[in-house]
């Protein structure tokens, strides 16, 4: 559940008091415009984002850029981004890198193809962190994100926790270029569930 979905679930949650005879995890109970997660939202819900962002991380002082994004952002349309926010900045910035990149090599505007290969394998500091767009498949990456939800006294809404965010480098958990699909030597749902199975350590009881 995330987005209007996840109100509502909370929502009705607290009335038949949830929160208070379970822990919560979600995947992307965050995955929401900030103001729409009220100050009743439980604190200690782990609450994922959509897209890997969360207008509080990269904090100011350590990823400048999210902080000035937040700020014009906040400036000019009186509340906080959300990951949609995010990515169609990232998403417009990287087509425009491309296609200057792209104008250097070909001179005038670019056809397509071009722009595709200058796209491929380029990187970008995006609000959200650092992203990569893989040649292979021509997916953006970057390092997966999740908090724990508190009402911090900065907003009038739950956040995240500032001491309780969780950061697992993109790597560690997608298969690797050329890692065999679905259909083909396995049936995984995805490579990188597939990937996981096969490479990472398993449990011994």
């Amino acid at each position: 559940m995330w987005g209007g979905d996840y109100v509502a679930f909370y929502k009705q949650a607290l009335r038949y008091g949830l929160f208070d005879k379970m822990k919560v995890a979600t995947t992307v109970a965050y995955g929401v415009a900030p103001h729409a997660i009220g100050k009743d939202h439980p604190e200690g819900v782990l609450a994922g984002v959509h897209a890997n962002y969360h207008f509080t991380y990269p904090g100011g002082d350590r990823w400048p850029i999210n902080k000035s994004f937040v700020e014009r952002y906040y400036k000019r349309w009186n509340e906080y981004p959300n990951f949609q926010s995010d990515g169609a900045y990232t998403a417009l910035y990287l087509l425009k890198s491309a296609i200057e990149r792209a104008n250097k090599l070909t001179g005038g505007w670019p056809e397509d193809e071009a722009i595709i290969s200058q796209l491929e394998g380029l990187g970008i500091d995006s609000p959200s962190g650092y992203l990569y767009i893989r040649p292979d498949n021509h997916q953006g990456y970057k390092d997966a994100v999740t908090g724990f939800s508190k009402n911090v006294e900065a907003y009038p809404f739950s956040a995240w926790d500032p001491e309780r965010i969780i950061t697992i480098p993109i790597r560690n958990i997608t298969a690797p270029p050329g890692w065999p699909k679905p259909g083909t030597t396995h049936n995984e749902s995805t490579a990188a569930a597939n990937w996981l199975k096969t490479t990472w350590p398993k449990l011994t009881a």
